[in-house]
């Protein structure tokens, strides 16, 4: 199984891929580490990526993807998956699932604006939401919820057959 943990800048995505690959022993990739550094360098100047910006990233997040599927391995995978093109350009086939980490835009602006260190600034929330198009095929979690809870209630959904 490949769990991709998707949602806005902001919305808790790597630290519950942290707690999740721990306590299960799964391979971690951060997604914004494959970006390109045409990309980051245009994030850090406030600029928001295009579809285009966003495609060699997924074609790399993609390559991952697959290559886990091939060896039958287990990984999980942060990736904002803003827009429906990106979750099926991703999906590589039913052992790929989403879970989408849905907050609203305050509670996650106020959070940006705490983090120190990520080029990703709290001023370009919007864009994510502007772009954001909100799966109808993901598991959807509520940010407010604890890393700690999120991650035991995946770890039941996975136990359960419910992911």
């Amino acid at each position: 199984m490949i769990l991709i943990i998707m949602g806005v800048s902001g919305s808790g995505k790597s630290t519950l891929a942290v707690k999740l690959s721990e306590e299960l022993g799964w391979k971690f990739y951060e997604g914004d580490s494959y970006h390109p550094k045409e990309n980051v360098d245009k994030m850090s100047r406030g600029i928001p990526l295009n579809d285009d910006d966003r495609k060699p990233w997924l074609l790399e997040l993609r390559k991952i993807i697959d290559d886990h599927i091939a060896k039958n391995e287990n990984a999980i995978l942060t990736c904002s998956a803003l827009k429906k093109s990106y979750r099926e350009l991703l999906k590589a086939g039913d052992s790929v699932k989403f879970i989408y980490l849905k907050g609203d835009f305050n509670t996650i602006h106020k959070r940006m604006e705490r983090r120190d260190g990520h080029y990703m600034k709290a001023g370009m929330l919007q864009s994510q939401f502007d772009a954001l198009e909100e799966p109808a095929d993901a598991v959807t979690l509520d940010t407010r919820i604890s890393a700690d809870m999120l991650t035991q209630m995946i770890i039941a959904k996975i136990k359960n057959g419910g992911i």
